[in-house]
Formats: structure tokens, sequence, C-alpha cells
């Protein structure tokens, strides 16, 4: 586990990281934001959801960190940032990738057909999901990076 992963659940609770991803929820199945919090709030209380967004968002960190950036100082820079800008962050891209994402989600709190669990287990289900997470959290990171 590098220094990134260890931190991430620190800088990024299950309240903020639900604040966090409401504007793409919300705008990914056209519901409010609150009612995306709400939502997002029983999903990231399943350990499995919150420990695969947390690793995606350590990933996305050490994606974007230059060279001569020090992990720490990234960490402490975003966790500065979010305290600032977490209104202000912008919905992902809506892709299927992502739309994969949101089925994920709503799966964590009984808001999809259960055959869907099949089809993100499966080889290509599992891929999308794995690239949306990737997308969700790149999202969240360069509007948070952004000085």
């Amino acid at each position: 586990m590098t220094d990134t992963a260890r931190r991430i659940p620190h800088v990024f609770p299950r309240s903020e990281l639900a604040w966090l991803l409401a504007p793409t929820y919300a705008d990914s199945l056209a519901v409010d934001e609150e009612i995306a919090v709400e939502r997002l709030g029983r999903a990231l209380a399943n350990p499995e959801v919150l420990a695969g967004l947390h690793a995606a968002l350590a990933a996305a960190m050490e994606d974007t960190r230059g060279p001569r950036t020090d992990s720490e100082a990234q960490v402490d820079r975003i966790s500065k940032r979010l305290q600032t800008r977490r209104s202000r962050v912008k919905p992902a891209s809506s892709t299927p990738a992502v739309s994969a994402v949101m089925i994920w989600l709503n799966l964590a709190i009984g808001m999809a057909p259960e055959s869907m669990r099949d089809t993100l287990g499966s080889g290509k289900g599992a891929a999308m999901l794995a690239a949306g997470l990737r997308e969700v959290a790149a999202s969240i990171v360069k509007d948070l990076s952004r000085g």
C-alpha cells in the first residue's frame, strides 16, 4: 500500500466523498443533488464500494503526480482544496463507463436490478466498471488540483 493510498480514507471520508460524487450522480441519473447525496451516503456505507472509490482516487492521484511532486505534498494540497472547492466540483463526463459506476452504486443500495451485478462482475462489465472508476476519480482529482 502506498503512502497516498494510506491517506486517502482520511482525506476523502464517506460524507465528503458523497458530496464530491453527487454532481456526477445527479447529472447521470437526473435527480436532485440532495437526493444524490443521501443515496451516495447509503452506497458508501458498503465497505467494498468505499474501498473501490478510495483505490480509484489513490490511483488517479498517482497518475497525475508530476516527477518533482512529493506524494505527501500532493495529498496535503488536495486536502486543503477540498475544504474550499467541494461545492464546485463538476460532474464527470457522461460515458458508458461512468454509467457502469452509477449502476454499481445503485446496486449497493438496492436501486438497480440484481441481474446487473452479474453483468458488472463479468469480463466486459468489470472492465467497464474499472474504467468508470478511473474516469470518475480522475475528474474529482482534476477539479481539486486546479489552482
